[in-house]
């Protein structure tokens, strides 16, 4: 019969991760990402003493649409930064199976050579359905890998466009990955995900492709001119690189250590985070009210019926949904 793993305590949690220890690193998350009560209040527990050691890392998204080669590029840009002295700490946010609510790509399996390196943390997470493209605690995982060293924290997420906003809301710098000679090139990115890249890199700029890569840059920088910038202080560049030949890599690197070093010299990067904190913790109220409406016994005992009149037609939703409100004591009884 197998033996049930010992539960760590708080402090083992705490002193393993700032000890750097991978092992309990991967258990800290797992904690963190675990949805039951007890592992929640836990985990809130770990973070708040972790918190005076986040903060010191280049937190960089990257998404892109399907068949763009993110993983290939992340794997690529990040044996580029071990070399460079950098320790990596990858999340990995992978789509989430509705029948088993498990990963369904698996990217650790994808970046086979950055995953074996002591140096790097690679970390595979479903996104739990969440519309931005991230697990819901996602945030959360970056912090405990800040504190357990890793200065470059790369979240690779799902290409699920204008609800990336989730993503460009934890990162210091967003990067948006696109093809060339993929049909008409400036329809797979929409105005959205333009208005939030902070970087456009082409990928597979190379081979054959390597043409139709640099006359793709050329129509995003075009596009680009049409659309606010994300700060006063920077004008998004489109770069090109090659996650399969590595060329370009080095450049695209500098171009977003560039941005973070532009944001911090005129103090936006401190106020960028702030605001990012202050989201976050609506978000989570948001989060809390949903889930404690779902849990009020008034509710629970007329949620079914309600829910049966609307999807008969016989109810809206709006009524349906303020007969659940008032139910829960949030709005008047009307």
């Amino acid at each position: 019969m197998k033996r049930r793993r010992r539960q760590l305590t708080i402090d083992e949690h705490v002193e393993g991760v700032l000890a750097g220890d991978r092992a309990i690193l991967g258990r800290t998350l797992t904690l963190v990402e675990s949805t039951r009560p007890a592992h929640i209040e836990q985990a809130q527990e770990v973070l708040h003493a972790l918190l005076p050691h986040t903060g010191g890392a280049h937190r960089v998204g990257l998404t892109g649409v399907p068949g763009v080669g993110k993983s290939t590029l992340v794997e690529g840009l990040g044996k580029t930064l071990l070399d460079r002295g950098h320790r990596v700490a990858v999340l990995a946010i992978d789509p989430t199976s509705r029948r088993s609510g498990g990963s369904i790509l698996g990217d650790k399996t994808r970046m086979v050579g950055l995953s074996s390196d002591l140096r790097a943390f690679v970390r595979p997470s479903p996104t739990g359905g969440t519309l931005g493209g991230v697990h819901q605690r996602t945030r959360e995982s970056l912090l405990v890998c800040e504190a357990a060293g890793y200065d470059v924290v790369l979240v690779e997420t799902v290409g699920v466009g204008q609800s990336e906003t989730a993503v460009s809301d934890m990162v210091d710098t967003f990067v948006v990955l696109m093809l060339a000679g993929a049909g008409d090139g400036l329809q797979g990115i929409k105005r959205g995900i333009l208005e939030l890249a902070e970087v456009i890199a082409v990928n597979k700029a190379d081979g054959d492709n390597a043409p139709r890569a640099m006359r793709a840059r050329s129509e995003y920088a075009r596009a680009l001119r049409l659309v606010r910038p994300t700060s006063p202080h920077w004008r998004t560049p489109v770069r090109t690189c090659s996650g399969l030949t590595g060329a370009g890599i080095d450049d695209l690197w500098e171009t977003v250590q560039q941005h973070r070093a532009e944001l911090s010299t005129v103090g936006a990067l401190e106020i960028k985070r702030a605001g990012q904190r202050r989201r976050w913790l609506r978000s989570m109220v948001r989060e809390g009210l949903v889930e404690a409406i779902h849990a009020h016994p008034a509710v629970k005992a007329i949620q079914e019926e309600v829910e049966q009149e609307v999807v008969s037609g016989r109810m809206t939703a709006a009524r349906g949904a303020r007969r659940l409100l008032s139910a829960a004591g949030l709005i008047p009884v009307g």
